[in-house]
Parts: structure tokens; C-alpha cells; sequence
């Protein structure tokens, strides 16, 4: 992606952003919320549970968690956070920053990877900068929780 389309971007999504922040009041927006679950679904793959119901009930416990991490956040780096979700969840945002057509709820595990990918390894800083604020903190959200420490081999904190 070159300078021209990081700046259409920019005021395209910029514009919207502000209109459709990623978070409401401090908590994920509706939006947001969709881009983190379908976010973690590809992050998080062959780690959540294989059961169908198991897997949702840990996505849907997830975002909580997100939600709490993010308002643990600095404000400045909270209001970033915020415009990030904003351009993801409009479908220019999507498509120029993640590279991804369809949209968040309906795009599959492996087209969201693929976009995940394409932004990790992305010679624009502002890709690769997003890969790693999502990453981060569907990871650190996720493997917070105790539920998921086995899966990790942790046993868990000793007890002195």
C-alpha cells in the first residue's frame, strides 16, 4: 500500500472514525466488538476450544476482558485504539488497512488470517503497527484468564 491510499485512508476513515468511534464511553463499541471476535477467532485458532459451543462461550467471555484491558489503557493510547477500531469497522478502513473484502462477522477464519498476515509483514508502519495493537491484545485478554492456563502448560501461580 503506497502513500496515496495511506492517505485516503486517513481522511476517508479519519472522517468516519470520529463519526463511528471504536469505543463508546470507554467500551468497545458494536463494531469493535466485531472486529476483536473475529480478530481472536483467526489469532486464536487450534488454541480455543474445538467444541462449537466451548469456542463461542470463550469468544463471548473474551470481550469483557477486552473491554477491561482497554480501559486500563492510557488516554491518549485508549483514543488511538479508538480510531484504529473506527477505520476497521468501516469497510475502506477493512479493505485498505487489513485487506480485507468482506466484512468482519462474515469473513472466515483463514481470510482473516490472511489479512492479519498481510498487515504483519506490511513495509507501511501503520499496518504493522495495527497487527500489533490487535494481536497484542486479543493475546494478553485471552491468556489472562485462568481458564486458559492449562492450554498454556501454566500451572499457575505458586503459592508461597
Amino acid at each position: 500500500m503506497g502513500a496515496v491510499s495511506a492517505t485516503v485512508l486517513i481522511l476517508a476513515g479519519g472522517a468516519t472514525a470520529l463519526l463511528q468511534p471504536g469505543l463508546q464511553q470507554g467500551r468497545l463499541s458494536p463494531g469493535a466488538q466485531d472486529v476483536f471476535t473475529s480478530v481472536a477467532r483467526a489469532i486464536l485458532d487450534g488454541t480455543l476450544p474445538q467444541e462449537p459451543a466451548a469456542s463461542q462461550a470463550a469468544l463471548t467471555g473474551l470481550v469483557p476482558r477486552i473491554d477491561a484491558l482497554v480501559q486500563a489503557l492510557p488516554p491518549h493510547a485508549q483514543a488511538e485504539l479508538s480510531q484504529l477500531l473506527g477505520l476497521l469497522g468501516t469497510g475502506v478502513g477493512r479493505r485498505t488497512l487489513a485487506g480485507l473484502a468482506p466484512d468482519w462477522r462474515s469473513a472466515s477464519i483463514a481470510e482473516v488470517q490472511q489479512a492479519l498476515q498481510s498487515m504483519r509483514t506490511s513495509h507501511l508502519a501503520l499496518r504493522l503497527q495495527s497487527y500489533q495493537a490487535l494481536h497484542d491484545i486479543v493475546g494478553a485478554a485471552y491468556f489472562s484468564d485462568v481458564s486458559t492456563w492449562p492450554t498454556l502448560g501454566y500451572p499457575g501461580p505458586l503459592t508461597i
